[in-house]
């Protein structure tokens, strides 16, 4: 008898139900207008510096771990919408790390989120709770039911594939869309156990692309069991985007906010006073939206990109964003220093002189 992983009994559960056209008239989805994928296939490799670590497992980067300290949402790239689903499991769970959690997200924004413990989809947001039906909420809580279910197999299948009878194991996964600016989509799924790469879905070609042996043999007997997998072609480009745009179009307010400069400004850079002998320059910026925004240091007024370290733009917890940005100096060397903003919500770029601190709020329309 084949383990839970490789039974064709479990693929249903990542397959939309019949009910599914049902579900898309409840969303009141704008009618998807069709397009092609001009981009290949996302890389989410795992070696980036963003990797988390619990005991010796390492963590898929901006996958909503919680109790994972230092874990950061999934950002789309600039000039784009996106719906992500994250899935998690773990082996050994504890306070504030439940053994299952189902994460949604519409660009940066949480919408729903599930977890072991509650034993109920609960939506995160206010625009989602308030223009989806009961029926929304039911159907997302009958499959995230399952897929804790089909996780449950799964784990315990992996431990064995790979002879891990002890300590802490994880499997992450991550499904979703990307609408952008032309109206091209194009659609993914890849896993990962204990932070290594298992099984991408490659939308194109319909295939399954396996990372290491284990997951040869689980696609191997995929292939033999299923063969066809057009449903998984279908749900990504077929239903994943009207839930995309329909959510796009019940969050507009929120998602596609723009900043604009305001006489009570909120915008905050920060560059604190220090004594010489001084080594570096930090400035931080904070409290801006949308999320893409420059910050470079500039010596004499001209732009030292080269020698500013960023420590990434993260969120605030407030639906704003923060950055951090250093720059090693020769005391030694007399030069007028700056730390210089661009962002969509100021008119021109901002410019803070060493040694002084600049607030300016962006206000919202």
């Amino acid at each position: 008898m084949l383990s839970p992983l490789y039974t064709s009994s479990s693929l249903p559960l990542l397959t939309p139900p019949p009910a599914l056209p049902q579900l898309l008239l409840l969303h009141k989805s704008l009618s998807p207008q069709s397009g092609h994928s001009v981009s290949p296939f996302p890389s989410l490799t795992l070696t980036g510096a963003l990797l988390r670590a619990r005991a010796t497992s390492r963590v898929l980067p901006g996958a909503p771990v919680q109790g994972l300290v230092g874990s950061d949402s999934p950002l789309p790239p600039s000039g784009l919408h996106s719906r992500r689903v994250f899935h998690t499991v773990v082996s050994e769970p504890g306070p504030g790390l439940p053994w299952y959690s189902r994460v949604g997200y519409v660009d940066d924004q949480v919408i729903f989120n599930y977890t072991s413990e509650s034993q109920r989809v609960e939506p995160r947001s206010v625009w989602m709770a308030q223009n989806e039906d009961p029926e929304f909420w039911d159907f997302q809580n009958f499959w995230a039911q399952r897929w804790q279910a089909w996780f449950n197999a799964s784990l315990n299948t992996l431990r064995e594939l790979y002879n891990q009878s002890e300590g802490f194991h994880i499997i992450q996964m991550i499904t979703g869309c990307d609408l952008r600016e032309d109206n091209t989509t194009w659609g993914f799924y890849q896993d990962s156990y204990d932070g290594r790469d298992f099984l991408t879905f490659h939308k194109e070609t319909m295939t399954w692309v396996a990372a290491d042996i284990g997951a040869q043999i689980t696609k191997r007997r995929w292939d033999a069991e299923i063969g066809d997998y057009q449903h998984w072609k279908r749900y990504l480009e077929e239903r994943c985007i009207p839930w995309l745009r329909s959510s796009l179009e019940y969050g507009k307010e929120t998602l596609q906010r723009k900043g604009k400069m305001g006489d009570n400004c909120k915008h905050h850079v920060v560059l604190p006073h220090s004594p010489h002998p001084l080594t570096t320059l930090s400035c931080k910026v904070s409290g801006f939206y949308p999320r893409d925004i420059t910050v470079t240091w500039l010596k004499n007024g001209e732009s030292r990109q080269q020698e500013t370290y960023s420590e990434g733009i993260l969120p605030s917890g407030d639906g704003t964003y923060q950055t951090w940005v250093t720059m090693e100096i020769d005391p030694k060397i007399k030069a007028h220093y700056s730390c210089q903003v661009e962002h969509e919500s100021l008119l021109e770029p901002l410019s803070v002189p060493w040694g002084k601190e600049f607030v300016c709020v962006c206000l919202f329309s």
